[in-house]
């Protein structure tokens, strides 16, 4: 019983020693990340959106997702969340009689929800395999089926909880938005973008999208301008309409180091679903951390090294002991 107070002891100790070590200025946190200048990203506006679901409908088809049905009489998609399955999903707000659209009380908002490209996104942080990647010159954070080994770790990473696992794939697939990117080489963009009526959903680069944002909430609510649909800068789909109340925030431009979807909402972010989020992403910090621990497999050399130390020691001490000595213990 002595002898394994020792290694207790002693196994403590060492990992002290080791937690010290990775706590030294060294392993301080990094810098977090900015995104690419030329990164693409959506801007999404909840007072133009109808929440007609067509998005829903268009990024299924074009990642050739299985319809998913919370339903009984399984009669069409009708996805409750994001999933291995389902990239992009339209919410709802409600509150009381839900009389007016866009009014905290008493009305009613929608919010799409999918993958936010994250300038300094956790799951690529988290990632062991580099199975997910973030492009340095679009900023679009896409994932490798090939080379994933399905540990998940993106899934617990994500502060938005987009990752998902595909439980029922042989071989360990997680789903995710894409941006679409797959569909580039042929001209088009993001399918979530392409299909809406209202330009609720606009895809470009994120800097363009970031202006576009920002004149909007300037704008006096109730007031004329043209609302740009699918693409920014693309073929002309404007059209004019009214301003919205809007909420003076652009939800995504620094939270969690800022993000390459932006958001623009009259209700409430957090209302509506979305985190509450610091500037800083947490990447930043937990991954210098983790590099310090097992950049060269040094804590599990070490650790391995001081419980491999301390057992021989025990064993020394044990061996070295009398009869009399062990009975004494023992009793």
């Amino acid at each position: 019983m002595e002898s394994r107070r020792h290694f207790l002891k002693g196994a403590l100790a060492g990992g002290a020693v080791i937690t010290s070590v990775a706590l030294t200025p060294e392993a301080c946190a990094r810098e977090t990340h900015t995104r690419p200048a030329e990164a693409l990203g959506l801007l999404y506006d909840a007072t133009l959106c109808i929440g007609c679901k067509a998005c829903v409908a268009a990024c299924k088809e074009a990642n050739n997702n299985p319809p998913e049905f919370s339903t009984e009489d399984k009669l069409w998609d009708t996805p409750l969340d994001t999933s291995g399955y389902t990239f992009n999903i339209i919410k709802m707000y409600r509150n009381g009689t839900m009389q007016t659209k866009d009014a905290e009380v008493d009305g009613f908002s929608f919010m799409k929800t999918s993958c936010m490209h994250c300038a300094d996104p956790s799951c690529v942080s988290a990632c062991p395999v580099t199975a997910m990647a973030k492009d340095p010159v679009t900023g679009i954070v896409s994932y490798d089926p090939d080379i994933c080994v399905g540990c998940r770790y993106c899934v617990v990473a994500c502060p938005f909880g987009i990752p998902k696992y595909q439980y029922d794939s042989p071989t360990g697939k997680i789903g995710k938005c894409e941006l679409c990117r797959h569909r580039y080489k042929d001209g088009h963009y993001s399918a979530c973008a392409e299909v809406c009526p209202t330009g609720a959903t606009l895809y470009g680069k994120t800097a363009d999208l970031l202006i576009e944002a920002k004149r909007r909430i300037a704008l006096p609510p109730g007031s004329v301008t043209k609302y740009p649909r699918g693409k920014l800068g693309g073929v002309d789909q404007s059209y004019e309409g009214h301003v919205g109340k809007y909420l003076q925030h652009v939800y995504g431009e620094k939270e969690y180091g800022g993000t390459q979807v932006l958001k623009l909402s009259a209700v409430n972010f957090v209302k509506v679903g979305m985190p509450d989020l610091p500037p800083k992403s947490s990447a930043s910090t937990s991954e210098t951390i983790q590099h310090s621990l097992y950049g060269g497999l040094m804590l599990p050399v070490v650790v391995l090294g001081a419980l491999s130390f301390i057992a021989k020691k025990t064993v020394h001490e044990d061996d070295d002991a009398s009869p009399k000595d062990t009975e004494e213990k023992q009793s």
